[in-house]
């Protein structure tokens, strides 16, 4: 379906797929993004996996103090380093994250369909979105995950 002005909307002939491909590509990150959940470097892997739970998320996005990407922790992350025998009150995240060179990003005007290639590609479960400062460097604004994907989707069959 289209839409004109004194015509209103009318068949295009589509097929659903290409329907819905087109739509995944018009909406952007911006769009549906959520506000990031982040910790700092130095923070232990205790008080991250209390942020973990406390806010409901499967990743948290590791800042420094202009919060600027450094990378990011996943439950899996923390997983591993709690197993061990190490004391996580001293243990900072920076030894477990995921470094920034390896990370995967978002940027605001990128599609939800990028968004989802991307999770699907990296095998992760939420993307930071991030703008470039002057710098060079990455400050992260929001982050978009799974579940808000799954949003969209519940939100578009309503």
């Amino acid at each position: 379906m289209e839409a004109r002005p004194r015509v209103g909307y009318y068949y295009v002939g589509k097929e659903g797929k290409h329907f819905w491909s087109d739509y995944f590509k018009r909406v952007k990150v911006k769009e549906i993004k959520f506000m990031p959940v982040v910790v700092k470097e130095q923070t232990s892997v205790y008080d991250a996996v209390v942020t973990l739970f406390l806010e409901e998320v499967g990743t948290l996005f590791v800042v420094d103090e202009e919060g600027c990407l450094k990378g990011s922790v996943s439950q899996k992350d923390l997983l591993k380093a709690s197993i061990g025998s190490s004391d996580l009150t001293m243990m900072p995240v920076a030894v477990i994250m995921t470094r920034g060179g390896g990370l995967a990003t978002l940027e605001p005007e990128e599609s939800v369909l990028d968004a989802a290639t991307k999770m699907f590609e990296f095998g992760v479960d939420a993307l930071p979105v991030v703008s470039e400062e002057e710098n060079g460097r990455l400050k992260v604004t929001g982050r978009v995950s799974k579940t808000t994907l799954v949003r969209l989707l519940v939100d578009i069959g309503e």
